[in-house]
This record gives C-alpha cells, sequence and structure tokens, in this order.
C-alpha cells in the first residue's frame, strides 16, 4: 500500500504551479490516543491527484474527510457543514483561499485554516496569515508535517475551548495554560504541561510510554529513550514534592499514572 502511495506522490505534480507538491507517505501516522476524537477534515484543493491522496491518507488515519476543488464549492461547504479543520489551497478556481478564507472570518466562522501553497515567499505567507490563516505550509511538503501542523491546530483548538482538568487540589487550566497545586501556581515547561494535562485527562488509569510519546511528541522521539523519565521527574519535583504528595506514580513495564485524588 505504502509502495503505491509513494508512486502516486513521486508524480503529483499542479501543471500550472511554480512547483511540485511531492509528499513522503512512508513514515506517516496519525495515531489516536487517550481522549483524541475523530477529526472531521474539509480539503479544498483543485490538483484531483493530490487532493484524492490527501483524503486517502486522513481517512486511512481514521478520519471525516469531505473534498472540494473550487474556492466557491469550498466556502459553501465550510459556511454550511461544520469542520474540525480546512485544508485550503491558494489557487483555486472561482475563488482563491486568500478570498475564501477571509469570507469565512467575516462570516464569524473560526475553523481553522492551513493553508497550502506552491508560493513561498514570506509576502505570500504574509497575506495568508492576514486573511485569516491559522498556518500556512508551503508545496512540497511532507505528509508527517502536514499531519504535524493539523494535530497542532486541533490541540490549540481544544484547550482553548476545554474545561478545567483536576485531581484533588491540582488544577490544570488548558485556555490559560495554568497548573496549580491549592492556591499556588506551578511553573511548568510546554512539554511538562502537556505530559501532565494526558495524565490528567486519563487520572487513575494507566498512560503508556507509547500514549505519551504520540500525543506530546508527535512520536518523533526514539521510545528507548528516558526523555519521558526525565520529564516525569522533573513534573514531580514541581507538583509533588514541594507539596508532599506522590500523585504521579510508576507502574513498571506499563507507564505512568496519577492519582484521583492528587495524591
Amino acid at each position: 500500500m505504502n509502495g503505491e502511495l509513494d508512486t502516486m506522490l513521486a508524480s503529483t505534480t499542479g501543471s500550472r504551479r511554480p512547483g511540485p507538491a511531492v509528499m513522503d507517505y512512508r513514515q506517516a501516522t496519525w495515531v489516536q490516543s487517550f481522549g483524541r476524537s475523530m477529526v472531521r477534515v474539509l480539503i479544498v484543493e483543485d490538483e484531483r491527484r493530490l487532493a484524492d491522496l490527501l483524503d486517502r491518507g486522513l481517512r486511512e488515519a481514521g478520519h471525516t474527510v469531505e473534498v472540494r476543488h473550487s474556492g466557491p464549492d469550498g466556502l459553501l461547504a465550510a459556511s454550511t457543514d461544520a469542520f474540525d479543520t480546512v485544508v485550503l489551497d491558494l489557487m483555486l478556481p472561482g475563488l482563491d483561499g486568500l478570498a475564501v478564507c477571509q469570507a469565512l472570518r467575516e462570516r464569524g466562522n473560526l475553523v481553522p485554516v492551513l493553508m497550502l501553497t506552491a508560493r513561498g515567499a514570506v509576502p505570500d505567507r504574509v497575506a495568508g496569515l492576514d486573511a485569516g490563516a491559522d498556518d500556512y505550509l508551503s508545496k512540497p511538503f511532507s505528509f508527517d508535517e502536514l499531519l504535524a501542523r493539523l494535530r497542532a491546530l486541533h490541540r490549540r483548538t481544544a484547550d482553548a475551548t476545554a474545561a478545567d482538568l483536576r485531581a484533588g487540589d491540582l488544577l490544570l487550566d488548558p485556555a490559560r495554560r495554568r497548573v496549580m497545586r491549592g492556591e499556588v501556581e506551578v511553573e511548568v515547561s510546554a512539554r511538562e504541561f502537556d505530559i501532565l494535562a494526558l495524565l490528567l485527562a486519563r487520572a487513575g488509569q494507566c498512560v503508556t510510554r507509547y500514549q505519551i510519546l504520540d500525543e506530546v511528541w508527535d512520536g518523533e522521539t526514539d521510545l528507548r529513550s528516558n526523555v519521558i523519565d526525565v520529564y516525569i521527574a522533573t513534573l514531580r519535583a514541581k507538583v509533588d514534592k514541594p507539596f508532599g504528595r506522590h500523585a504521579i506514580e510508576t507502574l513498571r513495564g506499563a507507564g505512568y499514572r496519577l492519582q484521583p485524588d492528587g495524591g
């Protein structure tokens, strides 16, 4: 299957664009973990082979995908249906990506938009972001990078609307990116915050090393590395030890568990 996709990707070009949109699917993964729900993605791309490839890859990753091939059709779909993310090409027939994005924002539609284009110059990127796009990806790009950017967009949106996570007097506020132990605010790094959020979301349950790597590092860190142990140790030093608590447990050979009562 991957060999067939690689062949398709290697030959995916746009005749009217400055460069090919070639992607490598071999290392691409989007494995669902703890509370990650299926994501609904709208692809607006007039290069049909590229659109079909993105459609196929995202569906194989377990997500719902709709595809449109023109600006007006993409705008209509994004305006009349609920999507978690829109992958929007810049050069579209009927209405270009900038106009589509601007129209969505003018209508109060805040769906995250990832803009795709063969134009990689700074003014083009600025124009896309000024039009309301949340992120920008220049062709050619790897499928891994596309997936990582989509995950990041989805996480940011989820964080902005998520409820607080709590275990006893240990509180994590996703919207404000704050951690509290009782009345004391605890300073944590971005990685530590994401690990703690994962543990709190599954308080009382085992969270495996693989789940932490997939959710926090997008699978980019070697499972044999001790990087997770280091971060767990620093988290304990910040949210447990100063308060005489033992909330974060190590489950030998399995993973980690956070006590529901906060330790």
